[in-house]
């Protein structure tokens, strides 16, 4: 274990898994080649299904000396108040993906988040877990 690094709750291990069994459950059945909102709106059924409260496309707004700013963030889903997930339908992951949901972790002082892309032959492919 690297040092400094706090693992996560019993609680936060077994949302993760509702969410990892929710979005392997949604390209079980749709696979690959949909639009995204079509994934998003999948996906928060099963959320649903497994009693996990979320909210879509939720606004985060920056503070940026010393004011706040409306415009520029969204995330995707904040299930629990606590997990993000970003979600994607792309034939390949961008770095800067990658980098996007880690800002948003630190930015929101949350541990745990989500990339998700649903257009992948294999699920496994499609998902990579961040924890601060």
């Amino acid at each position: 274990m690297r040092e400094g690094f706090k693992p996560l709750s019993e609680k936060e291990e077994a949302l993760a898994k509702k969410i990892v069994d929710a979005a392997f459950t949604v390209h079980k059945h749709l696979g690959p080649g949909l639009l995204e909102r079509v994934y998003e709106t999948c996906f928060c059924h099963e959320l649903s299904k497994r009693s996990l409260r979320y909210q879509r496309q939720v606004e985060l707004p920056i503070v940026y000396d010393g004011m706040t700013f409306d415009e520029g963030l969204r995330i995707d889903v904040l299930i629990e108040e606590s997990i993000i997930c970003e979600l994607k339908a792309v034939d390949q992951i961008n770095p800067v993906w990658e980098a996007q949901i880690l800002s948003y972790l630190k930015l929101t002082n949350r541990r745990l988040g989500f990339l998700i892309n649903f257009n992948v032959p294999l699920f496994k492919k499609g998902i990579k877990r961040f924890i601060l």
